[in-house]
């Protein structure tokens, strides 16, 4: 049996027409010699009738079937507003059952009640809800505006490794054993900072990357082992002409995806008034926390002083540009270095972060010797790139937009885990799968590793 139309395509107007629909069963209702069946895809539902049908009372909730029919007029009072398909139903002459089901672990209008662990466990069938694909689609039809409307600006995506050198800054890196390199390991990238400078160095000017990264931390509602990021870097570029190709971005990104107009450009406002105003570098700046209120916090610290280690540290990262008139405080008062870095705030949550990049190499080195690295140590970390420095670094700057953040406060929901298809618990665990999760001795070995302080297996957990 070959589909002819989806289960939200027909309508009134298809009345005496013959039509296939292939789908899950939703719902079932048996009324003696009639039995009514809600068929269900991601388009939609239709009300189809079989009368006498045999096979039909076979039927059960999320069995997959194919049914062939004419579409008739719903009988007065029974018709369902609710839906598209609801004035008209289909008068069953053929059912094939392409596949049974076991008994679902949850109702699928029915989850209120339901754990986010099972949900997660049987994501399969959890991502059968409408509310659940209708995040999914929104997050597709988000990152196609973004591609969209930076490729007619003349942006690159370019693609930058996912095996990559352990640089530890902040979070902690996920590692990968080297088999080929025993006793070396690559590192998952918390973001792709280093490759989008060199990008930079290489004169491709205009790049941008829906960007995988991966960072091994503790985790909250808005945060997951893996994430997405929208990352961009330009060359030859300032402050200016960054938040404006942000501002355009997000307008064309709300319309486009919401039908929701931005005003632009955003408010502005100094990290020194933001913790003055409002004891917060992310404050929520709206009056009566109603639609959507963004903010740039610009002039970051430089610096920031770690009472545990008694050193400077980074407030960002060691790749960003200080204020051209705060440079010589670097070695005399390195508390009153800004920097120029800046965040973009939604409703108190932040949704960006960038800075202007150091692109010279004795810059570079200034500020890898104020937070404690020997030459030794940055050479070993990140002599590639003050190499490249060397050869002609045009000035240069980005952002990088949490894309998980954006499209969860975009649908309107209080967590990240609800628009990424396969999410990890708040316990950095996949239910569905039991990942992470023991390997053999075999390929312990092959990577010259040996576990010393084994802990409890998924199976002893259970």
């Amino acid at each position: 049996m070959k589909r002819t139309h989806t289960c939200g395509e027909l309508t009134i107007g298809d009345i005496g027409k013959k039509a296939a629909l292939m789908g899950w069963v939703h719902k079932r209702r048996d009324h003696g010699k009639l039995v009514f069946i809600d068929i269900r895809d991601r388009y939609g539902i239709t009300q189809v009738v079989f009368f006498k049908m045999k096979e039909a009372e076979e039927l059960r909730s999320e069995y997959v079937i194919a049914v062939r029919g004419i579409v008739q007029q719903r009988p007065k009072g029974t018709e369902n507003s609710d839906i598209p398909t609801g004035q008209i139903e289909l008068s069953a002459a053929e059912l094939e059952i392409i596949n049974p089901s076991l008994t679902p672990p949850f109702e699928l209008d029915n989850v209120n009640e339901i754990s986010e662990d099972v949900r997660l466990r049987y994501r399969y069938i959890d991502l059968r809800r409408p509310e659940v694909q209708k995040k999914l689609i929104l997050r597709h039809r988000i990152i196609k505006s973004i591609r969209d409307f930076l490729d007619k600006k003349g942006f690159v995506e370019v693609e930058t490794p996912v095996l990559t050198k352990s640089t530890p800054e902040g979070a902690r890196d996920f590692l990968v054993p080297s088999r080929l390199n025993n006793g070396k390991f690559f590192a998952l990238p918390q973001s792709p900072q280093l490759f989008k400078q060199l990008l930079m160095v290489s004169g491709l000017e205009k790049y941008f990357q829906i960007a995988k990264c991966f960072r091994d931390e503790d985790l909250r509602s808005d945060r997951q082992p893996e994430f997405t990021q929208l990352d961009m870097e330009l060359s030859f570029t300032d402050e200016e002409e960054i938040f404006g190709t942000i501002e355009r971005l997000l307008k064309y990104v709300f319309k486009e995806s919401i039908g929701l107009e931005l005003k632009i450009p955003f408010p502005r406002m100094s990290y020194k008034e933001a913790m003055g105003k409002y004891n917060s570098d992310k404050p929520d700046i709206r009056e009566h926390k109603i639609g959507f209120q963004f903010l740039w916090v610009t002039s970051f610290p430089l610096f920031k002083y770690s009472k545990e280690e008694k050193k400077w540290d980074m407030e960002h990262h060691p790749f960003t540009y200080p204020l051209l008139e705060d440079i010589d405080l670097i070695e005399k008062d390195p508390a009153k270095v800004r920097s120029r870095a800046y965040d973009l705030v939604i409703n108190g949550v932040e949704i960006a972060s960038g800075s202007i990049r150091i692109h010279k190499r004795d810059l570079q080195e200034k500020i890898f010797n104020r937070i404690g690295l020997s030459i030794d140590e940055a050479k070993e970390r990140f002599g590639f790139l003050l190499e490249a420095f060397e050869y002609g670094a045009p000035p240069h700057g980005g952002i990088a937009l949490g894309l998980d953040r954006l499209i969860a406060l975009m649908a309107g929901t209080d967590t990240i885990r609800d628009v990424i298809a396969f999410p990890k618990t708040q316990k950095a665990v996949c239910p569905l799968t039991g990942a992470p999760s023991s390997v053999d001795e075999k390929q312990l070995k092959e990577l010259g590793i040996m576990i010393k302080n084994k802990g409890p297996s998924q199976s002893d957990e259970k």
